[in-house]
């Protein structure tokens, strides 16, 4: 098992992005413990050019990195050493510049003489994907936009390697060269075959180039020749530099799929080539099947007979998807290792997460994954990932319960995950995640994500189960024999809990405590939902989970005194405190009221002098379900990360549905006739990680998911969807 820490420093215009220091990495040593910590045998570490050829002291800069290397070194960890990664170089030179490859290979001259014990290298990340971005599609720098520019850039590149190489070599003989490429395969409709065929013989050339094998033979050979490079591709097949391993980075979107009627696709799947318009999508959704991975894999050796090694293994999706992909490698690996093929690794990518690659990192809004580890806290978080990494590392075999179902693509989501339904194929084992409260908002929710996120369910409502019967809550778990339970039922009548005081107080703490034991002994992990009602809105900032509670009414009373004896009562359980609900798959919620109010012109009061965190139904579903695979406890805030009064709230969302606002009746919380006293100031944030999105997205989504409802007049019928790109 090797390792990696997305490193990217590439650049859009004048912008340099360096995903080390988005990342924090820079400033944390202690990294490097968590990544041998997971009994990794190599890592890939970036030693990168532009960082050292623009730092303002670049020796503090190589005496950072010898501690690091010797931290890796004295762990037993063996460093794959990266100098150039999705970069165009430092200023003052390009991918298309003449000076490109001279001035990387000095670069990799400096980084030898300083470790001549690193036998491994890869000076140049996936040199032709990089070329595609920069210097076709003109994503990145230089931004130019055509084939020559395109073959310049890889060319250069290769020549980069080489030399890099070549300086290596002069101090330590026996160094390996591991070129990594993504190399996707392209399938597409009769119509645009001929690009099919011509992208399939392009994903070879890096490597083409390297072995020399981009010959007078080649029939790529005439077009560079026609193109003034005769004399360069000469030069690699006199000069060749064959890789020691050839690093395949293959993910579910490498393999894609060309189709002629872009009538079928959304706008942005639309482009052209040189036999006209085409959509391009991932394979897997146009066709739901894909040469994939194993694919990859076999046509590489059949091509070259050269060792491989996979090494990128990530999928920016929720957890269980992340853990599947991630057993779907180690997998195929071990299979084809036994055919006999040379696989040396399988390589668990952006250990750290990755930022803004959902936009290939052209937009910069701020956009994160997480990986191995999640970062948005105040330090790395291990995720279910790490454990099944060890488990690998070890020689096991990961026992998740999410693992009993194959991944979103070889299932029912793969061609429409909005409104597909089924699941994915089971495996032998199909553990159940318990849900409690089959009816309400956040059961529904529940069991909706489940449905799409392949998540083997049961969900329970009050005849299957009686929170107040310690009996009837042990025969539903010993009948259903659950790995989790996630308690959506409760007391949810804020006002009506003034007068039912005992009724509130028996759903809310004495249920939840009774079932959090049960689960406890039988080893169940549990997880159940809290209330910024606890607090009373004095402290004057956000409320954060060690923040002691006070609240004003008997339904936070309630909460509290839950809180208060699960802390205390051991166990595997999760608290998420949350607030102020809003969703587009519910009808009872204030933002979905607000919105059939303002469209029948009738007035909607709102307090302007409550300050809450209004908080996405979805968003919250996502991250709760992440936390219960990651075997999370304790107490943890989960909101949309954002505050504003409940009038404030109303005024944007009619801002974002394009709904009138003077109907919106913005009156202090003592003219709005509740029974129960609100607290004035109750936003929460966390201390533990900020993993929501903010509200300002959560709002615009919820806006774009209520125009396609009101369009199709389906809004009752339609179930959460998975938001973000799998």
């Amino acid at each position: 098992m090797w390792g990696g820490a997305e490193c990217t420093i590439n650049r859009v215009g004048d912008r340099f992005s360096d995903q080390i220091s988005l990342s924090g990495h820079d400033a944390r040593a202690g990294d490097l413990v968590r990544f041998a910590g997971l009994g990794l045998s190599a890592l890939r570490y970036p030693l990168l050019w532009e960082s050292f050829a623009q730092a303002k002291d670049p020796e503090t800069l190589w005496a950072w990195h010898d501690k690091r290397l010797a931290a890796l070194r004295a762990a037993g960890v063996r460093p794959i050493l990266g100098l150039i990664h999705h970069g165009s170089g430092p200023n003052g030179t390009d991918l298309l510049a003449p000076g490109f490859a001279a001035g990387l290979a000095a670069h990799a001259k400096a980084a030898v003489e300083r470790y001549p014990w690193v036998d491994d290298w890869t000076p140049v990340n996936e040199p032709l994907t990089t070329a595609r971005f920069a210097a076709l599609y003109g994503h990145w720098y230089p931004h130019a936009r055509d084939e020559r520019a395109f073959w310049l850039a890889l060319l250069n590149q290769a020549e980069a390697v080489r030399l890099a190489m070549a300086a290596v070599r002069s101090i330590n003989p026996a160094a390996r060269l591991i070129q990594t490429e993504d190399i996707g395969r392209t399938d597409a409709t009769a119509e645009r075959q001929d690009q099919a065929d011509f992208d399939n013989l392009r994903r070879w050339a890096s490597w083409d180039l390297l072995t020399g094998r981009l010959d007078a033979r080649h029939a790529f050979a005439q077009r560079l020749a026609g193109m003034g490079f005769a004399e360069r591709l000469a030069s690699f097949v006199d000069d060749p530099c064959p890789p020691d391993v050839l690093g395949i980075n293959h993910y579910l979107t490498s393999d894609r799929f060309l189709d002629h009627r872009i009538d079928r696709y959304p706008p942005e799947a639309h482009g052209d080539c040189s036999y006209g318009p085409l959509a391009d999508t991932e394979t897997v959704r146009a066709l739901g099947a894909a040469p994939g991975l194993e694919g990859a894999l076999r046509d590489t050796w059949e091509r070259y007979a050269l060792p491989m090694a996979i090494t990128e293994v990530h999928n920016g999706c929720t957890r269980e998807e992340q853990m599947r992909w991630l057993g779907e490698a180690w997998t195929i690996a071990t299979a084809l290792r036994g055919e006999g093929q040379a696989i040396e690794a399988v390589t668990a990518w952006s250990l750290l997460g990755a930022h803004d690659w959902d936009s290939l990192l052209i937009g910069g809004a701020g956009h994160y994954e997480s990986g191995v580890f999640d970062i948005r806290g105040p330090a790395p978080r291990e995720t279910a990932l790490a454990t099944m990494i060890r488990t690998l590392a070890a020689g096991g075999v990961p026992d998740h319960p999410v693992l009993d179902r194959a991944g979103w693509w070889h299932g029912h989501a793969r061609l429409a995950p909005a409104s597909a339904r089924g699941g994915c194929p089971s495996k032998a084992r199909d553990r159940p995640l318990l849900i409690v409260g089959a009816t309400g908002t956040l059961g529904q929710a529940f069991a909706g994500a489940c449905r799409l996120r392949g998540i083997n369910h049961v969900v329970t409502a009050r005849a299957d189960i009686d929170l107040t019967d310690p009996r009837s809550m042990a025969r539903t778990l010993d009948i259903h024999k659950p790995w989790a339970v996630i308690n959506c039922a409760g007391w949810v009548r804020v006002d009506d809990a003034e007068r039912h005081a005992d009724a509130c107080l028996a759903v809310n703490f004495s249920a939840s405590v009774a079932l959090a034991r049960a689960c406890a002994d039988r080893g169940i992990h549990y997880t159940c939902f809290s209330s910024d009602l606890v607090f009373d809105g004095t402290a004057g900032r956000a409320y954060v989970e060690s923040d002691p509670t006070a609240p004003l009414g008997i339904y936070g009373v309630s909460k509290a005194c839950a809180d208060r004896a699960l802390a205390k009562a051991g166990g595997r359980a999760l608290v998420v405190r949350t607030a102020a609900f809003f969703s587009p798959f519910d009808a009872q919620n204030f933002a979905v009221h607000l919105a059939v109010a303002l469209r029948e012109g009738r007035p909607f009061a709102a307090a302007s002098d409550c300050i809450v965190s209004p908080t996405y139904v979805p968003d919250l579903v996502r991250a709760t379900l992440d936390l219960v695979i990651d075997d999370e406890r304790g107490l943890w805030h989960l909101v949309s990360d954002g505050a504003a009064s409940w009038s404030d709230f109303a005024f944007d969302i009619a801002a974002a549905l394009d709904l009138p606002r003077a109907g919106i009746d913005p009156r202090p919380a003592d003219l709005m006739g509740w029974a129960a006293r609100r607290p004035r100031y109750v936003p929460l944030t966390s201390e533990r990680g900020l993993i929501m999105p903010s509200l300002t997205s959560a709002i615009a989504r919820f806006a774009h998911e209520i125009g396609a409802a009101a369009a199709s007049d389906e809004s009752r019928d339609r179930e959460p969807v998975l938001e973000g790109a799998c």
